[in-house]
C-alpha cells in the first residue's frame, strides 16, 4: 500500500536557482509546450520552493523534487535527490 500512496506523488527535475534561505532552495522547473494557435514549440517555466533540510543542495545543481504536504506558505516540495552537480557540464 505504500508503493500506491508514493505513485501518487509528482515528482519534477530542476534547477536551483537560490540557496540563501535556510533549509529551503528555490528550484526552476523548464518544460516544453507546443503553442496552440501558432504550433511552435515554447519553453515555459515554474519556480517552485523545496524543503532542503541539510542543506546539500546549492546554486546551479540539478535536483529531483516530490510534492509533499505545505510545509509553509510557499513551500509545497521535499528536495529528495541530487541528479547533477553544479559545474560539471
Amino acid at each position: 500500500m505504500t508503493e500506491a500512496k508514493k505513485s501518487l506523488k509528482r515528482t519534477l527535475i530542476g534547477k536551483v536557482v537560490s540557496d540563501k534561505r535556510q533549509k529551503t532552495v528555490t528550484v526552476l522547473v523548464e518544460r516544453r509546450v507546443k503553442h496552440e494557435l501558432y504550433g511552435k514549440i515554447v519553453a515555459k517555466s515554474s519556480k517552485y520552493h523545496a524543503h532542503d533540510e541539510n542543506g546539500e543542495y546549492h546554486l546551479g545543481d540539478v535536483i529531483e523534487i516530490t510534492e509533499s504536504r505545505p510545509l509553509s506558505k510557499t513551500k509545497n516540495w521535499v528536495a529528495t535527490r541530487l541528479v547533477q552537480k553544479a559545474g560539471l557540464l
